[in-house]
């Protein structure tokens, strides 16, 4: 049988996703939008499709808490949330990098209470940006799907054996029906090896993991944690370059469009990339030499590679959608202003927040934000401007 295309709820795309990849255990619990992935996933284990333990557990911290023990037992695991969900799955994230049990994470993008709101921003995920996982963005329902069965391989790799988090904007992306080619599970199976964990919990040989940390060990372990994760940035770019080779599609950690003779170029993250891709279509056909540059990988952050997708610009302008309180810089404004700190011929960099709690992200903002990029007070501003605030 060979692949097909086909039009597909995203949500449902991730969940055939895990099928293909033979998952062992899903550890599930709903929540708005994430609900449909884990509510496929039930079907599919429920007609025989998916040959797994279904575990509808009590609550987020449950579903996080059951990924973590199945992966240690040396099961392929996989679990999805939304915002609140993964706020109470909190004490459990930090936790199982630490313990090398790379599970693999859908969340669908949304933004965090109060005031309550469902839609979709990236205040869940930037909330436990430090807590160790591997991190991706998707764009659009065909890299929701690529990117869950990378995420297996690069996890599982025993040279990261880490938890994966693939982030699908909530509802913009999660609820939308696209043409998506859809692998068989013979393809999947000749890029994605068994499972054969770096560390495995034996009956037969028992031991005890998540031990009291003592002062003189507990540096060490969070250091062994983070080189991990910063080394494993090499061995994404080696699971990308082996899914281009088999399927034909290519990623890349750091994404560029028209942005080699580029003089400003915006930053971006998750599915508005294609509405600023239109946009810098656009602004091409009126003269202004303008770009865009995505982040596929969040974490570990491609320092590298970003820079260079950058060089030729005279102005930057970063994307933010989510509010770091107190500080006068988005969360992906305040890394890139760091790294870029030491550099004698670093651009123009300005911070534009918008797209919170699911407003409307136009090509219009766009152009707005590249006016006032190329301004000549763009880099000195106090603070980050919000973009689309209704007057």
């Amino acid at each position: 049988m060979a692949a097909k295309r086909i039009g597909l709820e995203v949500s449902l795309a991730v969940s055939e996703a895990v099928m293909l990849c033979d998952a062992d255990v899903v550890a599930a619990y709903p929540i708005t939008p994430q609900t449909h992935i884990v509510e496929h996933l039930s079907e599919l284990v429920a007609d025989g499709k998916l040959d797994a333990a279904y575990i509808p557990v009590e609550s987020e911290q449950s579903a996080m808490s059951s990924c973590i023990g199945s992966s240690a037992a040396g099961a392929r695991t996989f679990t999805a949330t939304s915002s609140q969900g993964l706020a109470l799955m909190n004490e459990m994230l930090y936790i199982a990098p630490v313990l090398r049990t790379p599970v693999v994470m859908a969340i669908a993008n949304r933004a965090l209470s109060a005031p309550i709101n469902i839609w979709n921003d990236h205040s869940d995920i930037m909330s436990v940006r430090d807590a160790g996982w591997v991190a991706l963005f998707a764009e659009n329902g065909q890299e929701s799907l690529d990117l869950t069965i990378m995420s297996f391989r690069i996890g599982e790799d025993r040279r990261v054996s880490l938890p994966v988090s693939v982030n699908i904007d909530g509802f913009t992306l999660s609820h939308f029906i696209e043409p998506i080619l859809v692998p068989t599970r013979e393809e999947v199976a000749k890029y994605l090896p068994p499972f054969n964990p770096l560390v495995k919990l034996d009956i037969a040989k028992p031991v005890s993991i998540g031990m009291l940390g003592m002062p003189e060990s507990y540096t060490e372990a969070r250091k062994a944690t983070d080189d991990a994760l910063l080394a494993s940035k090499e061995v994404v770019k080696e699971c990308f370059a082996d899914f281009a080779k088999q399927f034909g599609r290519e990623y890349k950690v750091v994404e560029s469009y028209r942005a080699d003779d580029a003089e400003t170029i915006l930053v971006v993250m998750g599915s508005i990339a294609e509405t600023a891709m239109t946009a810098v279509d656009e602004m091409r056909e009126k003269g202004e030499k303008v770009g865009l540059v995505r982040l596929r990988l969040w974490r570990p952050f491609p320092v590298e590679e970003f820079k260079a997708a950058i060089k030729p610009a005279k102005n930057l302008a970063v994307i933010d959608r989510h509010m770091v309180m107190g500080v006068p810089d988005g969360p992906v404004a305040l890394e890139v202003k760091s790294f870029l700190y030491a550099d004698a011929a670093r651009p123009s960099v300005s911070n534009y927040v918008l797209g919170l709690g699911g407003r409307d992200v136009t090509r219009e903002d766009f152009w707005h934000i590249t006016e006032r990029a190329k301004a000549p007070d763009a880099a000195a501003r106090p603070r980050y401007e919000l973009v689309g605030v209704m007057e």
